[in-house]
């Protein structure tokens, strides 16, 4: 009996008091198997047809003042939080990116990196961002403040729309699946019903959170450009 419904994203498996539930990040490198990287195959070219597309809207969005090899990181990083989203779905598998110290780890220096880069290269690029073109001047503090404010919470917003969307749906496949045993036959079968199309919208916010927190990071280190 669980004294709390959040309980169920406690890492509480562990051995000689290491938590090994964080291990299950690292769960995604058994998905690639060794000749995925000597002999062509279906997934090497499904897998360098994503890499493609994503390596040329990530180009694009970080503009001709980008370094060479600049995108990787960002392709790392989606797929990155894309193999931890999905491995969230199987049973018995702990979700590491439903916790915000996951999400703030990557997030976080991130953004900082972007920061200084910006604030000690491109200085007047980044006060000339604090105000919009075209800010009347009894407004250029107030725009000054709120442009701060904005800038300084997009770490911890990054990291609380992946956490949020991971942990929202892991919570209501929860509650249905504890109501099936008070339920009549004819009420389970449509509670499975319900339960496989959660799953399959789970499957496509696992993919899109991933996209969205790679997207803007890109978005946030071609400001400082």
């Amino acid at each position: 009996m669980m004294t709390n419904l959040f309980s169920i994203f406690d890492p509480s498996t562990n051995l000689f008091n290491l938590p090994l539930n964080w291990l299950s990040t690292f769960i995604g490198l058994m998905f690639l198997p060794y000749t995925f990287w000597l002999f062509p195959n279906r997934h090497i070219f499904f897998w360098n047809f994503i890499l493609n597309k994503l390596h040329m809207e990530f180009k694009t969005l970080l503009g001709k003042n980008s370094f060479n090899g600049s995108t990787f990181i960002f392709i790392s990083l989606f797929l990155f939080v894309l193999f931890n989203n999905f491995l969230g779905l199987f049973p018995y598998i702990f979700t590491s990116t439903s916790h915000l110290t996951m999400s703030l780890s990557l997030s976080l220096p991130l953004w900082l990196s972007f920061m200084f880069y910006g604030w000690i290269n491109n200085s007047q690029h980044m006060f000339a961002h604090m105000i919009p073109q075209g800010t009347p001047s009894i407004l250029m503090p107030f725009m000054v403040l709120i442009e701060t404010i904005s800038n300084i919470i997009r770490p911890g917003t990054l990291a609380v729309r992946l956490t949020a969307n991971m942990i929202a749906g892991h919570l209501l496949m929860t509650l249905l699946s504890g109501t099936g045993s008070s339920l009549p036959t004819f009420l389970i079968i449509f509670l499975i019903f319900i339960q496989i199309l959660l799953l399959i919208l789970e499957s496509a916010v696992a993919i899109i959170q991933s996209y969205v927190i790679a997207i803007l990071s890109t978005l946030y280190s071609s400001e400082v450009n």
